[in-house]
């Protein structure tokens, strides 16, 4: 062995050396150069590693006074961090701010945005290369969490012995223009993104792609004319149109000649609508035996082919896409524009190619998506389980919250709950089984609340400090 190591020129390593991630070539140990062409070596760093494992070549760049310069390719990172030059904003996206004064020289960006119901689709990019991009998956719990909140104030109302009736504060009543509260909610989080983007990268041109759709030709494509003015009721009392409708039968038996009852095809329970293309009609005991199962659950897909039509996305393509475009001042284009432009191109239908090709990208070098998540930033949840007291909400906020992302013993875990008045958490690492840990014994790595983006984290122990990062 030692014959070996003298013949290629290797030094013994010690046994209790630390064990880092890099590249051993045999010809560095020339005396000749300290270099070789084409060799590219891992830098130690995890932290700025998580880019180039996971095919982003770029680390965002804050000058001393936060305003977003263009990004930098990990090295350059890595030398600047060494060098004391920079610190650590956020590590998901990797985010640096320097330390000192840099000029601003940018170059033109385009972020493109497919606004949508569920998902939003972002895509930057400048002439050559795409900068950022990914898409986010919206909340869909706001209404059940407003019903819940309700539900609780509620039940503190009934408990009083007298309350003065209050009719003329609600919201419907004090603007124009009125949202419900889930669409606001989206609307807000599409600012929110947009507003995200813009602190990491400089952003000359926004383009937002719109649309309008026609509700009632999307429920009867052959409407035309004074048949817009008419409803689908006109003349008839609802019973009496869904007996004319389903020729007085049992949408699932067949039966005539029966008592029929109004039915919906998707259960209220289940989030069905009112509306009078979900209704059907069934016998009794067709209806008690589908319960709270949807018509093709029960086996008849075919009665949900009869109308059964979801208007939920429409008012968002129709009004708050138009809202997007106003408040941020940007651009428009719409999506028949996109679809013709993205099949020219040959790419696949996805959120993240259409708003790549919404920000007018051609041939650009792609980057890697981002998943970006949504939680909510506080619990409502009342603590009833506290035997001999009556339920009360916890009011204080813990240091610690679920979803925030923490190391513990050199790896890094996800927090799954606070317990014990904040002083002990539960922490899931590598999908094992929660363990109950004393909250001293973790350092918070960032904050899992709000806009979450999610790249796989490393599981050793990152080379910067572990202060908390929002």
């Amino acid at each position: 062995m030692k014959n070996i190591q003298q013949q290629f020129g290797m030094r013994s390593t010690p046994i209790d050396a630390s064990q880092v991630c890099g590249s051993v070539v045999l010809s560095l140990n020339r005396e000749e150069t300290l270099s070789e062409q084409g060799v590219k070596t891992i830098p130690n760093n995890l932290d700025v590693n998580q880019h180039q494992r996971g095919g982003l070549n770029a680390v965002f760049v804050l000058n001393i006074d936060g305003k977003p310069l263009m990004p930098c390719k990990s090295a350059k990172a890595r030398h600047l961090l060494r060098d004391s030059k920079a610190n650590v904003v956020s590590r998901k996206p990797f985010t640096i701010r320097l330390l000192f004064d840099c000029e601003n020289q940018t170059q033109p960006v385009t972020l493109g945005i497919d606004s949508a119901y569920k998902w939003v689709g972002f895509s930057a990019r400048t002439e050559k290369k795409e900068l950022i991009s990914g898409e986010l998956k919206l909340r869909t719990d706001i209404k059940k969490k407003l019903e819940e909140r309700a539900m609780y104030r509620r039940g503190r109302r009934n408990k009083l012995w007298y309350r003065e009736p209050r009719f003329d504060n609600r919201i419907k009543s004090k603007k124009d223009g009125w949202f419900a509260p889930s669409i606001i909610h989206k609307l807000d989080t599409h600012i929110r993104l947009v507003e995200k983007i813009k602190r990491l990268l400089p952003i000359s041109k926004i383009v937002v792609e719109i649309a309008s759709f026609d509700t009632q030709k999307m429920m009867n494509p052959e409407i035309s004319g004074i048949e817009y003015q008419q409803g689908t009721l006109q003349g008839y009392e609802i019973r009496e149109y869904l007996l004319e409708k389903f020729k007085r039968t049992c949408v699932y038996c067949g039966k005539t000649n029966i008592p029929l009852e109004v039915e919906h095809m998707n259960p209220k329970a289940r989030g069905g609508s009112n509306r009078v293309c979900h209704l059907t009609i069934s016998c009794h005991k067709c209806n008690q035996k589908k319960g709270t199962r949807t018509a093709s659950e029960f086996g008849h897909p075919e009665v949900e082919k009869t109308g059964m039509v979801s208007l939920k996305e429409t008012p968002f393509m129709n009004l708050v896409r138009s809202r997007i475009v106003d408040i941020l001042g940007c651009d428009y284009t719409y999506g028949y524009i996109t679809k013709h432009d993205r099949i020219k191109l040959g790419l696949e239908k996805s959120h993240i190619n259409d708003a790549f090709v919404i920000s007018k990208g051609t041939s650009e070098e792609r980057c890697k998506s981002f998943n970006l998540k949504q939680t909510g930033r506080n619990n409502r949840c009342l603590q009833i389980n506290r035997k001999g007291y009556k339920p009360s909400i916890r009011r204080v906020r813990y240091p610690l919250q679920p979803n925030d992302r923490i190391i513990y013993e050199g790896k890094v875990g996800i927090v799954k709950g606070v317990h014990s008045y904040g002083k002990r958490i539960l922490l899931n690492i590598k999908n094992n089984n929660p363990k109950n840990i004393d909250i001293k014994k973790v350092h918070l790595l960032q904050y899992g609340k709000g806009l979450y983006f999610d790249i796989p984290p490393t599981v050793e122990v990152c080379g910067f400090p572990c202060e908390a990062i929002k």
